[in-house]
């Protein structure tokens, strides 16, 4: 028996200047259900889950909560009527005590009474599970624990309508698992959750309806038993696709030769951050890849690899000469070229156009005295925006403007740019859509075809396995195992994280 209809949407326009980002889209939410909302970036899922919660203003369309007309005309009239946001960039105040960033601009007798509110936080963050205090500074703690706070504020605001856009990207299994306990407690509440989220294995374990968008239009709202993850894929990109795990055919798959000269090897490594000494090496057009939980040290591998983090023992090889990284223009001469793990910190210079982002890398390897003529930078900026088909009204548009796939796409074009023979990319695909990820997947199998050498890091299983020939499993910030061939399995993947030895 359907459960009761606890927001509907109906109609829903939106246009910005020469854009229709919705067009007449529905979307129908039931008490007690996780329903996810679908599609790529630029589907339209942000603009309407920004006029549900007054950050937009509708054009045309109703809206109805409880079966009564919604006038939602600033995210208070949403949060007032009960409808809650938790967005993936974390919009907390690190300065500010959890306490304070789960009571901030509410109530002011409990914002005030800082016994109570610290009381009551304390009790929020032990119901949930969550390891912070009420005192301590939201900055002293980790990017996932703040995830966790933020959705903690949103549920003790007694929610009936709670949205979470990407809220495991930054957490681990356990802790992803965790927050699906929470959302299932929650369901059985009669909380109507909306779930945004890039990563299908999330959505086919714990929800229970699928909404579509594709170009700003209703794609269709379906059952998730009755819609397969290939059709799934299939009516977001709105085309016929293969199944993803045929990405790596026997054609793009690259032989490298185990017993040669490795193009790069590291021998003891260690850093400041934590990180027991290991061995490391990758042959000539090989694609390998650290893989582990959040907070394993794979991305610390990676960083002193590069020469981002301080490296405190140890030795490295380049096709068997010793060469030595101290800091990442180390690196970069050696023909080493790193796709951070955050984009927006590390990553994108948002203020700069897609063409100066793409040049930067290159323009520091060169030298900031010899800048690039107007004509190369153009030419270099427009012959990789055609190559990874970045979608940007020029090359002068701000970065910042654009999605999140093509910031990503800008900021690999600014690496291949440097025509590097080792090139690092961590979570290259996260955050985006499933046709970019595809793209992205396409094109690591394509220059390792090629003789480029790729360690690939994503938090996606079957990513990595569809992309890496070879993986070094990480548990605590040591390496506990390494897989290729038949052990190149999700299960051997997890028990040698659950229970493998340190790699001797």
């Amino acid at each position: 028996m359907p459960k009761e209809t606890l927001l509907t949407m109906r109609g829903i326009n939106k246009e910005f200047p020469g854009v229709k980002a919705l067009s007449q889209v529905d979307f129908t939410l039931r008490k007690g259900e996780i329903h996810a909302l679908m599609g790529e970036n630029g589907a339209g899922k942000s603009t309407l889950i920004k006029v549900l919660t007054g950050v937009y203003t509708k054009d045309e369309g109703s809206i109805r909560l409880d079966d009564r007309e919604a006038v939602i005309r600033s995210p208070q009239d949403a949060q007032h009527m009960g409808i809650s946001t938790v967005y993936q960039e974390i919009t907390l105040c690190p300065n500010l005590s959890v306490a304070e960033n789960m009571y901030i601009g509410r109530s002011d007798d409990i914002y005030q009474n800082w016994k109570k509110m610290n009381e009551g936080a304390d009790r929020m963050l032990k119901s949930l599970d969550i390891p912070a205090r009420a005192t301590q500074q939201l900055g002293s703690c980790s990017i996932a624990v703040q995830q966790m706070v933020a959705i903690a504020r949103a549920v003790d605001m007694d929610c009936k309508v709670l949205i979470l856009d990407e809220p495991t990207s930054s957490l681990d299994d356990q802790e992803v698992q965790k927050l699906f306990r929470l959302m299932r407690d929650l369901k059985e509440r009669g909380v109507g959750i909306i779930f945004v989220t890039h990563f299908l294995d999330q959505v086919y374990e714990v929800c229970d309806r699928i909404t579509v968008l594709r170009d700003g239009k209703l794609v269709g709202e379906y059952e998730i038993k009755d819609l397969p993850r290939l059709q799934l894929v299939s009516k977001m990109l709105g085309k016929e696709l293969d199944d993803l795990s045929d990405i790596k055919t026997e054609e793009s798959e690259t032989k490298t030769d185990d017993k040669g000269v490795p193009l790069f090897e590291a021998e003891g490594l260690s850093s400041t951050e934590g990180i027991k000494p290991f061995d490391f090496h990758i042959q000539k057009g090989e694609v390998n890849g650290f893989t582990g939980l959040l907070g394993s040290g794979r991305s610390e591998c990676v960083r002193a690899i590069f020469g981002a983090d301080r490296v405190v023992s140890g030795s490295m090889k380049k096709n068997g000469k010793s060469i030595k990284i101290q800091k990442p223009i180390d690196a970069m001469k050696n023909g080493i070229g790193y796709l951070p793990e955050d984009r927006k910190i590390d990553g994108i210079v948002g203020d700069l156009s897609v063409k100066e982002n793409i040049i930067l890398a290159l323009q520091v390897m060169r030298g900031f005295f010899k800048p690039f003529t107007k004509a190369e930078a153009n030419a270099f900026a427009d012959e990789y925006i055609k190559t990874l088909s970045i979608k940007t009204a020029s090359s002068d548009t701000p970065i910042k403007s654009l999605s999140g796939g093509n910031q990503q796409k800008v900021i690999l074009a600014r690496w291949l740019l440097t025509h590097p023979d080792y090139l690092i990319l961590d979570e290259p695909t996260r955050g985006i859509d499933i046709g970019t990820k595809i793209d992205i997947q396409k094109l690591v199998l394509k220059l390792a075809g090629e003789g480029m050498s790729i360690t690939f890091i994503s938090s996606e299983t079957d990513e990595m396995l569809r992309t890496c020939s070879r993986l070094i499993v990480m548990r605590d910030r040591k390496v506990v195992g390494e897989l290729k061939g038949e052990d190149l399995t999700q299960n051997k993947i997890m028990s040698t994280i659950a229970g493998g030895e340190e790699k001797k």
